[in-house]
């Protein structure tokens, strides 16, 4: 009696470590800048199984983006507007980690959220709308937190808590970009301790 030949099981991957590499790649070198070929060969996956695993590009660079903000790189500026008491203390050690984080060689520098999306062709401009409306919502989460601030009488009265959370969005922006020019952790904080001296007092 002949038997039936088994068939072999479908090949296996990592997806974690394969997410992990995806990550780097996007931080590394921006959405535009990755193709399908390089992200197979830098996952050690097939197409096919990128395709079956997470969707199409853009889906995959949303679960890393997703993954990213849930990281200890990317969540730092939540994890910091949650645990400090006061709102001061919450931006000043946002400020003060990401001047350190940014250029850490153990990661790609600057923030993923912040470079990922620059010079996005027009037929994928809703990655480049996705990561603007992501980062406009880190916005509102600051000025929700700088009114808290006003309200409980921390920043003064005449406080403008939009122009405040626009100017430290501003500011964690260009230590991205600096960080990926090469400014180093002792440079990026001497530049973070300049900006903290804008923060409001009352007037006498």
């Amino acid at each position: 009696m002949t038997e039936t030949p088994k068939r072999g099981r479908p090949r296996t991957f990592d997806r974690e470590a394969a997410l992990t590499a995806a990550t780097r790649l996007f931080w590394e070198r921006g959405y535009e800048g990755v193709s399908i070929g390089e992200l197979t060969e830098a996952m050690g996956i097939r197409s096919g199984s990128l395709y079956a695993a997470f969707g199409d590009k853009k889906s995959l660079f949303k679960e890393v983006v997703d993954t990213y903000g849930r990281s200890p790189v990317g969540a730092f500026a939540g994890v910091a507007l949650q645990e400090e008491p006061t709102a001061y203390g919450a931006f000043a050690r946002i400020l003060r980690e990401a001047a350190v984080i940014y250029p850490d060689p153990a990661h790609p520098a600057g923030c993923l959220a912040i470079t990922a999306a620059t010079n996005v062709t027009a037929q994928d401009t809703e990655v480049r709308a996705f990561l603007r409306d992501l980062r406009n919502r880190n916005v509102d989460g600051f000025e929700a937190r700088l009114r808290e601030a006003q309200r409980a009488g921390e920043l003064p009265a005449e406080a403008d808590p939009r122009a405040l959370a626009d100017y430290f969005a501003t500011v964690l922006q260009g230590l991205s970009q600096r960080a990926r020019d090469g400014a180093t952790a002792p440079r990026l904080t001497a530049a973070v301790e300049l900006a903290l001296a804008a923060w409001p007092v009352a007037r006498s």
